[in-house]
């Protein structure tokens, strides 16, 4: 069993650590401190981490974007958020854009570690007290349907677009060429269905791209 964990808390990287260690004495646990890390690992040994615990605020990438880019380049790979943040319409938002659980980091550690346990076992766990799944609005399910149609790469740059970079400056990051990006953001703009940067940018910050709040 391999979890990947993507956290830039040493302490809570440890809390984990011991949390799941009593539970499941056979675990490996990949600790990454950054968007970049994580998916050098998961391109290197995808078919061999069963699960990812992901921070919602992380270096250079904050919000949902990381889940839906996860869930992107490796479909295959469950993600389950753990934050500060236990709100239930956050809770609910991240169940809806395909995490496979959150787990506040207020839980003790034996709870964490049932929690994460009920996961692998293919649960989707959410904090008892939201009270079952909920529903959020219609018009924000559609724009997750279509922010999902993005490429890994393609949600990378809208990331990019709602800090304010421009097109040089992502080019730049990414390394590759400017003409590249060009393309790549008329290709987010007709995937959203908008005609501009800025409307791209707003309808990402409403399914939450930028900073949720909490960690």
């Amino acid at each position: 069993m391999r979890i990947l964990i993507g956290d830039d808390h040493p302490l809570v990287q440890a809390a984990l650590r011991s949390a799941l260690s009593t539970v499941l004495p056979d675990l490996d646990i990949i600790a990454c401190q950054s968007l970049d890390e994580a998916l050098d690992v998961l391109s290197a040994q995808s078919d061999e981490i069963d699960l990812i615990l992901w921070d919602l605020t992380m270096p250079g990438i904050q919000g949902f974007a990381a889940l839906f880019i996860l869930s992107a380049q490796f479909p295959t790979v469950p993600v389950a958020i753990i934050s500060a943040r236990q709100d239930t319409a956050t809770i609910r938002r991240a169940i809806a854009y395909g995490a496979s659980g959150y787990i506040p980091k207020s839980l003790s550690l034996p709870e964490m570690a049932d929690a994460i346990t009920k996961i692998l076992a293919g649960e989707i766990w959410m904090p008892p007290n939201v009270g079952g799944r909920g529903s959020i609005q219609s018009a924000d399910v559609e724009l997750a349907a279509r922010m999902a149609s993005l490429s890994a790469q393609q949600l990378r740059i809208l990331a990019m677009i709602v800090e304010g970079k421009l097109n040089k400056q992502i080019a730049g990051e990414l390394d590759i060429a400017e003409q590249t990006v060009k393309g790549h953001v008329s290709t987010i703009l007709r995937k959203l269905g908008v005609g501009s940067r800025t409307q791209a940018a707003v309808l990402a910050e409403r399914l939450s791209f930028g900073q949720p709040g909490g960690t």
